[in-house]
């Protein structure tokens, strides 16, 4: 089975040529036309254009003139003066949001990325288990914040792609920077992968060409991502596990990730939100709390880790009341080389 192609490549949008605007409406396209001064009406009304900036102003002329629900009955694409081969056709927002963000492309495109490792310790004994995998920028011409980065990439139709290759640069600077037994912590957006035996195959590959043992890896649903569609999330995990991939639920304890969703689910690692974490060791309201989550994780098999430590008074209350694993920058934070023991 090929791998899904909303993963591998960017179709281009042409730098000159012309922009060929479809609606379905006929009153929308009568007043596409009138906007654009037309008075021949065209199915689908063709603009010529010169430039990424004259093609942007095509664009912005549309989106100051219509109302959002008026936009999303729009669909773009481009070809070039010497062919008709036409670029893939884009609902509006997705075109213009790839017009508007063109260095993003560039990232995407040419993965000009990596990740930085931020070490995940056994409190018991403040030893390294494993790292958690955060996207960062390679290029000083192309620096960007991640967050940033897959909000475009959402409007833009690329989240798919670009939750993808990160996966795969993940899992490449992991399997050249750490033996086997070291938790490797990647994130995923569930959002992002529609049929998941399809969606997941190039990550599969990966780690078959990375040679990493799929035991060692842990994926986790990112603090980003609402968990609304709990039956799709479930075909995602057992997906994973089916290839002996550990899955871990992120935000556990505050926003959608509650503790019915934590049993639902029951991930093979819950990591428990910083909200909670912060100041434990003086709030017994977060005390009282953590210890219930302490309780159920032991019933139902799950390894609890604590999110966002930064102090040693946090370090001591967690590891008291026996949750196992710890992260924040107490430690450590993300860096280019894995950490070999931890300094406090």
């Amino acid at each position: 089975m090929p791998s899904c192609t909303k993963c591998q490549t960017i179709p281009d949008i042409h730098s000159s040529g012309y922009i060929e605007i479809f609606t379905t409406v006929p009153q929308l396209n009568q007043s596409l036309h009138d906007l654009m001064g037309r008075k021949q009406l065209e199915h689908p009304l063709v603009i010529p254009f010169v430039g990424q900036e004259a093609l942007a102003e095509v664009c912005r002329l549309i989106a100051s003139n219509f109302n959002q629900a008026a936009v999303d009955m729009f669909y773009c694409s481009t070809f070039s003066e010497n062919e008709r081969e036409k670029s893939q056709p884009l609902s509006f927002s997705q075109f213009y949001s790839r017009v508007q963000h063109p260095d993003y492309i560039e990232i995407m495109r040419h993965s000009l990325f990596t990740s930085h490792m931020q070490p995940i310790i056994t409190l018991a004994d403040q030893s390294i288990t494993g790292y958690e995998f955060l996207m960062r920028p390679t290029s000083e011409d192309y620096l960007f914040y991640p967050n940033e980065l897959f909000e475009m990439a959402r409007q833009s139709g690329l989240q798919s792609f670009l939750d993808s290759a990160a996966r795969i640069a993940s899992l490449k600077v992991s399997a050249s920077h750490l033996k086997n037994g070291t938790k490797r912590f990647i994130n995923f957006l569930p959002s992002s992968i529609y049929d998941p035996a399809h969606c997941l195959r190039t990550t599969f590959q990966a780690v078959n060409a990375f040679k990493i043992d799929p035991n060692d890896l842990v994926f986790e649903v990112v603090e980003t991502e609402k968990i609304n569609e709990i039956d799709h999330l479930k075909k995602i995990f057992k997906t994973y596990q089916q290839e002996g991939m550990k899955m871990a639920l992120d935000d556990v304890g505050s926003g959608f990730a509650t503790r019915e969703i934590l049993l639902e689910l029951k991930p093979d690692y819950a990591k428990i939100d910083r909200s909670l974490i912060s100041h434990s060791d003086q709030d017994p309201v977060k005390q009282k709390h953590l210890i219930e989550m302490v309780s159920m994780s032991k019933e139902e098999g799950i390894t609890l880790l604590a999110e966002g430590i930064e102090r040693k008074e946090e370090v001591d209350f967690c590891r008291e009341i026996g949750i196992p694993l710890g992260q924040g920058y107490y430690f450590g934070r993300p860096a280019k080389e894995p950490v070999t023991a931890i300094q406090v």
